[in-house]
C-alpha cells in the first residue's frame, strides 16, 4: 500500500511540475511575442507620422521626387513588416525607412524657413520621440527573448519546450551598418 501511495505521489507531482513547466515556458513566450508587438506599434506609429513630415518638406522642396518615392517604399515595407514579417524583415524595413527619413531631414536643412516652420519643429520633436519608444521597445524585447532563451535552452524546462510549442527566439539586431546613428547636422 505504501509503494502504491509513494508511486501516486511521484506521479502527482511529475504532473503538477509539468503543468508548472507548461504555463512557464507559454508565459515567457507570450511575453516575448507581446514585446515584439510593442516595436511594430511604435514603428507604426513612426511610418504614420512620416508622410506629415514629407508633405511639410514636399511644399519647400518639390524637385527632390526621388526622396519622397523612397520615403513611401521605405513607410510601405515597414507596415508590410509589421503585419506579418520576422524580426529580420522588421529591423531591415526599419534601417530602410531610417535612411528614407534622414534623407527627408537632409532636404529640409536646406530651407531655413522650413527649420523655423512650428509644425517641421513639432513632427522633429515627434520622431525624436518615438526613436526613443522605438529603442526602448527593442530592449524590451531583447529583454524578453533572453528570459526565455534562457528558459529554453536548460535542464528541466528544456524537456517541455515541444510539449508547449515553445522554442527559443531570435534577438531583434540591427542590420549590417545601422550600429551607428545617422548623422544630420541643421
Amino acid at each position: 500500500m505504501t509503494v502504491l501511495l509513494t508511486i501516486l505521489a511521484v506521479v502527482v507531482l511529475v504532473g503538477l511540475f509539468a503543468a508548472y513547466a507548461f504555463n512557464k515556458l507559454r508565459r515567457l513566450d507570450i511575453a516575448a511575442q507581446e514585446a515584439l508587438g510593442g516595436i511594430d506599434v511604435q514603428l507604426t506609429r513612426r511610418a504614420d507620422l512620416v508622410p506629415n513630415l514629407v508633405n511639410t518638406v514636399k511644399g519647400y522642396a518639390q524637385h527632390e521626387k526621388g526622396v519622397f518615392e523612397e520615403v513611401t517604399r521605405a513607410r510601405a515595407g515597414v507596415q508590410a513588416a509589421a503585419a506579418d514579417g520576422s524580426v529580420a524583415e522588421k529591423a531591415a524595413a526599419d534601417a530602410q525607412l531610417d535612411r528614407a527619413i534622414v534623407d527627408v531631414l537632409a532636404v529640409a536643412e536646406a530651407y531655413p524657413d522650413l527649420k523655423a516652420s512650428t509644425n517641421f519643429l513639432e513632427l522633429q520633436t515627434q520622431l525624436a520621440e518615438t526613436e526613443d519608444k522605438i529603442s526602448f521597445a527593442r530592449q524590451y524585447y531583447n529583454d524578453a527573448v533572453a528570459s526565455l532563451n534562457n528558459v529554453v535552452r536548460t535542464i528541466p524546462w528544456l524537456l517541455f519546450t515541444g510539449i508547449a510549442g515553445v522554442q527559443a527566439r531570435d534577438f531583434y539586431e540591427a542590420p549590417d551598418g545601422q550600429d551607428t546613428a545617422p548623422a544630420v547636422t541643421f
